[in-house]
């Protein structure tokens, strides 16, 4: 998502924005289907960042619908209700996050803050359970996928 991201805001090239976010989209979803762990984490994360009002490009929209019609068509996880409970608590940590990305007023109460939020700690532990899933997976494709999430968030 970062290169549509970067593609979209910086280079404003909404064609190769739209492109990369809906590769995004598949993958994750494929991800997503797969492995309950990967699910949560990216429900969160979407969740998140529509209740943070960070949609805000058709790359976005892209991204969503992709994922969302890969995700119908491959199928969901079984979810439990610890699932659930881990879903809350990535997107609270995911809602924070995007509410403190490049946010002038938290910056201005705190340089700690600031570098905090410019270096992304909170979505760290959610890399952290991928890395943790795909590096015991017996799945050669599903390791191939965590590294190109991995790059394109």
């Amino acid at each position: 998502m970062k290169l549509s991201d970067d593609e979209y805001d910086e280079k404003s090239n909404k064609i190769i924005a739209i492109i990369l976010g809906i590769v995004c989209g598949l993958f994750t979803a494929y991800a997503c289907s797969i492995d309950l762990d990967a699910a949560c984490i990216f429900i969160a994360i979407l969740v998140g960042n529509i209740l943070a009002l960070k949609v805000d490009g058709i790359h976005h929209i892209a991204t969503m619908a992709s994922f969302l019609i890969a995700f119908i068509i491959l199928g969901f996880p079984n979810f439990t209700f610890l699932s659930i409970v881990t879903i809350i608590i990535c997107m609270v940590g995911a809602i924070i996050d995007e509410m403190g990305n490049d946010n002038e007023k938290i910056y201005e109460k705190s340089k700690f803050l600031e570098y905090f939020f410019d270096y992304r700690f909170l979505n760290i532990n959610h890399f952290y359970y991928l890395h943790q899933y795909y590096f015991q997976s017996d799945n050669f494709f599903s390791y191939i996928s965590y590294h190109f999430l991995i790059f394109i968030y």
